[in-house]
């Protein structure tokens, strides 16, 4: 492995071990989920409901991703909604909190490979997978 890549291999361990730290002493578990690799945020507080945002005028080339309540390791905290720039082939997941066995989880947003133009067919057997005009 090249020094780089095991830079950011030992850099993504320590912010890991940081946020497990973070969350334990704030009475927060933070469980690391196999299927996604992302850390999921688990606390019995549940989130306000969700603000109000004016989305800006539609940017060719980007998805609107919305606002959430995003936990700081002490209470929720507003995520204003930003633009992303749009990855062909992928679609966007946002953040939700989902409501289990009394606690309440935070799934962290992504990008995912999949249905790019939401008709159903999944990318990899769909003819023309990017067509927005195809419903």
């Amino acid at each position: 492995m090249t020094s780089y890549l095991l830079e950011i291999v030992m850099l993504n361990k320590t912010i890991l071990a940081s946020c497990i730290a973070a969350s334990c002493a704030f009475g927060a578990a933070v469980l690391p989920t196999a299927a996604s690799a992302q850390v999921t945020v688990s606390i019995r507080t549940a989130p306000p409901p969700p603000r109000h945002e004016v989305v800006p005028a539609a940017r060719r080339g980007y998805v609107w991703v919305p606002g959430y309540w995003n936990w700081n390791g002490r209470r929720h905290v507003w995520q204003q909604g930003v633009w992303m720039k749009e990855r062909r082939g992928y679609s966007y997941n946002q953040p939700a909190w989902e409501q289990r066995d009394g606690h309440w989880e935070l799934r962290r947003g992504g990008w995912a490979r999949g249905d790019a133009d939401h008709d159903g067919v999944p990318n990899g057997a769909d003819r023309r997978p990017n067509d927005p005009h195809r419903r």
